[in-house]
């Protein structure tokens, strides 16, 4: 508390003005703050880290003999590569659709195998390139949705997972009319555990995808390609190495389209 002390020394002249000592006890208003900092600890709700969820792929488990095996029918394969100038700056393209501008990553990707029949000295041409008319690679980019139609390699992928992405929109629907009476950290929990168990559902047609890094190919490619899967809820996918045969795929798609 404030207390104010009267100073009186004695041989001053009669009619000086007293001099006032004001002390002031900061004790109680200590012990006030700690007690508001206790009920503020105790009470208040942490902010929780605002954190990307990734459908990671299934573990689902297969027999010795099929790993690293797949069905043609369900197989896409994205070889990723970034064009880049002389100072090895990462090209950006236009959009002629939406007339944004885009770093210019390309997509090379073929669904089953690369190309018709074996691969063998005689499907080669004179320039030991894959002839034309066996060859099925195809050439995409990475573009997001036009006034709700999906653009690009996601286009792609959302129309070969289409039974799952159906099931799941069904189940936010669902999802709406659920959620009265519980936290919404129950019904986030249900809900994730829910689709999770659509995208692997053995039923279901889904597809398995393989990511290429091509040597040029940069970082932010291939965070999209992982973004693609998130997208698109697909459970199956896996990234691997370029190899000297993709390498001959780029070189004979470039061939037929006139850039090489």
């Amino acid at each position: 508390m404030a207390q104010i002390e009267q100073s009186d020394k004695g041989g001053k002249k009669k009619g000086a003005q007293k001099k006032m000592q004001i002390h002031v006890d900061f004790t109680p208003m200590v012990d006030m703050n700690m007690l508001l900092i206790t009920f503020f600890m105790l009470c208040t709700t942490m902010i929780k880290s605002q954190t990307l969820q990734i459908a990671l792929p299934s573990n689902e488990k297969l027999e010795q003999s099929q790993q690293n095996k797949t069905k043609q029918s369900e197989a896409v394969t994205l070889i990723l590569d970034t064009e880049r100038d002389e100072q090895g700056h990462v090209v950006m393209e236009e959009d002629a659709a939406t007339g944004a501008t885009y770093p210019k990553h390309i997509v090379y990707y073929y669904e089953g195998k690369p190309f018709e029949g074996t691969f063998a000295d005689n499907d080669l041409d004179k320039d030991n390139f894959i002839d034309a008319d066996k060859l099925k690679l195809k050439e995409q980019r990475f573009r997001g949705n036009t006034n709700g139609q999906t653009n690009g390699i996601r286009a792609i992928l959302h129309e070969r997972n289409k039974e799952v992405l159906k099931k799941i929109d069904a189940l936010k629907l669902e999802w709406k009319e659920e959620r009265l009476g519980a936290t919404k950290e129950a019904n986030d929990s249900v809900f994730k555990a829910r689709a999770r168990e659509i995208r692997n559902d053995s039923t279901l047609t889904r597809p398995v995808i393989i990511i290429k890094a091509g040597p040029n190919a940069s970082y932010e490619s291939v965070i999209s390609a992982l973004d693609e899967m998130q997208l698109n809820q697909i459970s199956r996918y896996q990234i691997d190495n370029i190899n000297s045969t993709d390498s001959l795929l780029i070189m004979s798609y470039l061939k037929t389209q006139g850039k090489l």
